[in-house]
């Protein structure tokens, strides 16, 4: 894909980032001020996330293969690819397991008393083989339009792979992947400009209809998952510095635009571009790898959710008084990690996937209904770290690669 200058829009001399924080105090002032009726507005965020959910499908999947097939060498993909693979799974693995000791340390589930309805919804719990399995699509088209984005991914890197190891042949193929890759983020970048509105929307209708109730009860549980977010953040920094050999201060800088989209929207793929954009255009990260990597990670890398699934495991377990084993943690660790996968993409994925994971250690499910008031308030939060640890990711295998603009990364922002 041939680079593209990105000038950012305004409206009214603001960036997008300050509209997105003007939107957030309106709707927050909206949602206090108009109560229960600030509801109304939620559909400003529906249609916004609608609107990404169309392109997403299609940006994994041309973005992908337009990022393995501009790694000429394909050594240097397998080495990409080795590396970003292991570098997310590396991270997922450590946060299920700051999760689990966060849990284990503070017990938030002791004073809990478990509630003794059943779930207002049935939950279909997958075994580990229906997981596997479900990995390999039968029917791309069926994947694409149902948005299955762990089955598209394994589809595009195998179609990219493939056109690599054709020799001369498919230069046209190549070229016309790029220009509809292209045309996919040119798509999502207008789309982007709702964003202020959907973040209005989405805000107001959330402070109207749970007010101050947002932090009463489960207090602990959520103060836990947010602080255990924010050692994974900065845990990132780390990253930056020990694998990349850069400071990591320009990164969190220049981040805070998409982690305020991410943390306002609760949507990874609705941040995905713009995350994409600003790796680009301020960071310096090269096209191919942020093409490759991102719309990876995004699909395969979910920390904030590992730390949830982490955390929520030991508290159900503590509120029905089950003392788990050694063995027990063991499972946890693969199974969170696991579901941490398993959820990117699908809507509500925590609340399906750590029913996996409490039936895999004998936890009685019914006890996700009491969480399910406090999750939408979480999801805000996971959502931050999961865009945060994708771009983190991202930048390291650039700058391992030698492929990073150092003096763009450290350029300051006008």
């Amino acid at each position: 894909m041939a680079a593209h200058a990105h000038t950012e829009s305004t409206i009214f001399g603001l960036k997008l980032w300050q509209q997105i924080v003007l939107a957030i105090a309106l709707g927050v002032a909206t949602g206090y001020a108009l109560g229960a009726d600030a509801e109304i507005f939620k559909v400003l965020g529906t249609v916004f996330i609608k609107l990404i959910k169309m392109m997403v499908a299609p940006l994994i999947f041309f973005a992908l293969i337009a990022g393995i097939t501009s790694l000429t060498e394909t050594h240097h993909f397998k080495g990409m690819a080795f590396r970003g693979v292991f570098a997310y799974l590396s991270t997922a693995l450590f946060a299920v397991m700051l999760g689990l000791a966060t849990g284990a340390v503070f017990r938030p589930g002791d004073d809990i008393t478990p509630p003794t309805q059943a779930l207002s919804q049935d939950i279909t719990v997958p075994n580990l083989s229906e997981f596997f399995m479900a990995l390999i699509p039968t029917n791309i088209v069926h994947a694409l339009s149902g948005d299955h984005y762990l089955q598209i991914v394994i589809f595009a890197i195998f179609t990219g792979i493939v056109i690599n190891n054709i020799r001369g042949s498919t230069q046209k193929v190549k070229e016309l992947n790029q220009e509809l890759a292209h045309i996919a983020f040119k798509m999502i970048e207008w789309i982007i400009k709702l964003s202020p509105l959907a973040v209005f929307g989405f805000m107001a209708a959330m402070v109207g209809t749970t007010g101050s109730q947002m932090i009463v009860g489960l207090l602990e549980l959520m103060v836990l998952v947010i602080g255990a977010c924010g050692i994974q953040m900065i845990l990132f920094g780390v990253l930056i510095k020990v694998f990349g050999r850069i400071s990591p201060l320009p990164f969190y800088i220049k981040m805070m635009p998409t982690q305020l989209m991410a943390f306002s929207t609760s949507s990874s793929k609705a941040t995905l571009t713009t995350a994409m954009r600003e790796l680009q255009d301020k960071m310096g990260v090269s096209q191919s790898t942020s093409n490759f990597m991102m719309p990876l990670g995004a699909s395969i890398n979910m920390d904030g959710t590992a730390i949830y699934l982490g955390i929520c495991a030991t508290f159900f377990a503590q509120m029905y008084g089950i003392d788990l084993q050694w063995q027990d943690y063991l499972t946890l660790v693969v199974t969170c990690t696991l579901g941490s996968i398993g959820a990117a993409g699908i809507p509500s994925g925590s609340i399906l996937f750590m029913g996996m994971v409490l039936t895999s250690v004998g936890i009685p499910m019914e006890g996700i209904a009491l969480i399910l008031g406090i999750d939408r308030i979480l999801d805000m939060f996971r959502t931050t770290v999961n865009i945060t640890g994708d771009s983190a990711i991202t930048l390291i295998i650039d700058r391992v690669e030698g492929t990073l603009d150092q003096e763009a990364y450290h350029a300051k922002l006008d």
